[in-house]
């Protein structure tokens, strides 16, 4: 119990107004954070396994390397182009997913995908596709190519054939991962080069509303169970690319925050992500911030930052403090590993550990308090201060349990407040977080046996299963967290 400050005393006054507890007799518990990474649902560090090749960023690992010292890591990240999976007309190589997937699996991680359509290189979508007479171009970055040479191929993506070939991949994709517990979430990553729905860097042809609106809608026919993501850019489909120079070159050309199919994406519940973090250097860091704030208060927001390397050498990275701040402002629940993984956990792991202070959610008990001693044929009560220390709120929800066990380590009691979920936490600033007050209320059952007891705490299922990690110390393994001693008499 070192990271704990117990006390038995008399209730202080502010807890007089809020719990009925007798001021005598009681444990009071100040826990102390742990400053731990957290692996939690819905939030975390993001690994591209797979980007832009099959040989980044994961093929530099040994087969047994699943860089379990990363802090923070949750979700193994699979771009990876269509014609990969499937390179004959129904027939299909789920290996090359599969394979990476079991590793992080395994160790409790969870993966996310983005099947692409175009590429900087060849055919991003399977070439039977153009074969069975789709219609596209030929580009080198940023123009048409019109006999062909050297190019490589970008459907029009509003063509008939190529939206029924790709519904056809869409139904079996979703035939293996709707719904699948293993998968955290799908980019809506048909749309656009490198998936991100623009096309500045291939052919720049804009795409009108109806044609971005069917790409969505075709995703959603099919994963009615998974989460899709929506990108940031699908948004500059609506601009001249003339707009695009502007913000490229100019740290006061202002973007509106809202675009109308952003606004059907949230609308169809979406979540928002951006990839452009430090791809230029400040003050054009990133330029998507407002637009983040139509979505974290109710679905989270992913961030991807420009490949580390590439991002050091545009003198855009600095001291990484820049990416710190972009969780802040984008309320972010996720960020990107867009990197060999050894070398910036090498070089950025104090970046790494600020970040992990913020992500997401980061729930903590500031202060519990309850009667030591308690008879079973009378209702006892628990006192609770909780703040969320993340920037997003906690959106799996869940709800705080009390559990109680002898000196074996046996359950012989758990108690679950079902009429607070953790999901209405507020989020505020890192130096001010805001606090809430939680009363709790619970009977003994009939066969709740007497003596003296371990609590602990937990955040999970309303049947008392844990699966929010807290940071906290004395865990059973099982995310439960002892904080002091009961007895039942």
């Amino acid at each position: 119990m070192k990271y704990f400050i117990l006390c038995l005393s008399l209730i202080t006054l502010m807890f007089q107004s809020v719990f009925s507890l007798e001021n005598e007799n009681l444990t009071i518990v100040r826990p102390v954070d742990t400053k731990t990474a957290l692996v939690n649902p819905q939030m975390g560090w993001v690994f591209h396994y797979y980007d832009n090749s099959i040989r980044n960023y994961g093929s530099r690992l040994e087969p047994s390397d699943t860089i379990d010292d990363f802090p923070g890591l949750t979700v193994i990240y699979l771009r990876i182009p269509w014609s990969y999976l499937e390179p004959e007309e129904g027939r299909f190589n789920w290996s090359y997913v599969d394979t990476p997937a079991q590793k992080w699996l395994d160790k409790g991680l969870r993966i996310a995908f983005r099947v692409t359509a175009s590429e900087s290189r060849g055919y991003a979508t399977p070439k039977w596709v153009h074969d069975a007479g789709a219609k596209g171009y030929f580009f080198k970055r940023g123009e048409i190519v019109e006999d062909g040479s050297g190019g490589s191929w970008e459907p029009d993506f509003g063509d008939p054939v190529f939206l029924e070939k790709l519904e056809n991949f869409l139904r079996a994709f979703a035939e293996r991962y709707d719904g699948n517990p293993n998968v955290d979430f799908i980019d809506v990553g048909s749309l656009g080069v490198w998936g991100e729905g623009h096309t500045y860097a291939s052919t720049r042809k804009n795409y009108p509303f109806e044609v971005l609106k069917k790409h969505i809608d075709l995703h959603l026919k099919y994963f009615k169970n998974t989460l899709l993501v929506a990108n940031d850019d699908f948004s500059y489909q609506e601009l001249d690319y003339s707009d695009w120079q502007k913000i490229l070159k100019t740290s006061g050309h202002k973007l509106p925050p809202k675009s109308r199919i952003i606004e059907y994406a949230r609308q169809k519940g979406l979540p928002l992500r951006d990839d452009s973090i430090l791809v230029l250097a400040p003050p054009r860091h990133y330029f998507r911030q407002d637009m983040a704030q139509l979505f974290w208060q109710n679905l989270p927001v992913v961030i991807e930052s420009e490949h580390y390397g590439s991002s050091k050498r545009n003198n855009a990275w600095g001291d990484g403090s820049m990416y710190v701040q972009a969780i802040e402002d984008y309320h972010a629940s996720y960020a990107s590993i867009h990197w060999w993984p050894r070398e910036f956990l090498n070089e950025q792991i104090k970046t790494i550990n600020d970040i992990n202070m913020r992500m997401g959610y980061r729930l903590f008990p500031i202060e519990i308090l309850w009667q030591s001693e308690v008879e079973t044929g009378q209702p006892f009560e628990f006192g609770m201060k909780w703040s969320n220390k993340g920037v997003s709120p906690c959106y799996p929800g869940g709800f705080i349990t009390i559990t109680m066990k002898d000196e074996k380590g046996g359950i012989t009691g758990v108690f679950v407040n079902q009429s607070f979920n953790v999901m209405s936490l507020a989020v505020g600033s890192a130096d001010n977080p805001p606090v809430q007050e939680v009363k709790s209320v619970f009977s003994f059952p009939e066969n709740m046996p007497k003596g003296n007891f371990d609590v602990y705490v937990s955040v999970g299922k309303n049947d008392g299963t844990p699966v929010i990690a807290l940071p906290l110390p004395d865990n059973d393994s099982h995310r439960r967290y002892r904080i002091g001693r009961i007895t039942v008499k």
